[in-house]
């Protein structure tokens, strides 16, 4: 019997947009407008992780990693991310040949990009620039006001998150054609930063 891997592998790769940005930049606000722009899926690994079960396996490992700041093994991530994907298909949540997967927090290192390379058909990277530390620690504080999320208000692992930026995401940008990527100042309100991004992306949003 082949593995969901497998089956993914046969199948068409799926036409993809990747969001990058250090924590706190806005992608995940920017991912839940342009799936709501065109009717796409936004995939934030993070909801993916924290939607798991506590109690589960994959719950504990991705709880004893993110509370330091930390990635969870690529291979375990990808594992988690294909049984997601695989399971919005078998609920009718996802049309691969009509709808593009906006991928946030995925990939985040290089030996995840590899992984994924098969299945994944990149159309586009969009990079939210925004080099303040102090305003993307104020933002980050303020989402964990409202969303309740405790790791998100220790200025300890959000610098370790900005660390792993640095060393391991930004990395990522050259595993890609220069022709894809596309950078925005993401020092900008939420609805500004979405007008520059949509005047890129209206034609791929609209196929």
């Amino acid at each position: 019997m082949k593995s969901k891997m497998q089956i993914l592998a046969s199948e068409e790769p799926f036409r993809s947009i990747l969001l990058f940005g250090p924590p706190g930049s806005g992608k995940g606000t920017l991912g839940k407008f342009l799936s709501l722009a065109g009717g796409h899926i936004h995939l934030s690994s993070g909801d993916i992780f924290r939607g798991l079960s506590p109690d589960s396996p994959g719950g504990k490992l991705h709880q004893a990693y993110s509370n330091k700041g930390r990635l969870v093994p690529d291979e375990v991530t990808v594992e988690i991310w294909h049984n997601y994907v695989d399971g919005l298909i078998d609920t009718n949540q996802y049309a691969p040949r009509h709808q593009l997967l906006l991928l946030d927090g995925i990939p985040r290192t290089v030996k995840q990009a590899e992984l994924l390379d098969p299945y994944l058909n990149v159309v586009q990277v969009i990079v939210l620039k925004l080099d303040d530390v102090d305003a993307l620690l104020e933002r980050m504080k303020r989402r964990a006001a409202i969303e309740k999320r405790v790791d998100d208000n220790d200025p300890e692992v959000f610098r370790t998150r900005m660390q792993v930026y640095q060393e391991e995401t930004l990395k990522l940008l050259n595993h890609y054609p220069s022709s894809l990527i596309s950078t925005f100042n993401a020092n900008q309100r939420p609805l500004e930063v979405l007008r520059d991004v949509l005047d890129k992306l209206c034609p791929l949003l609209v196929k």
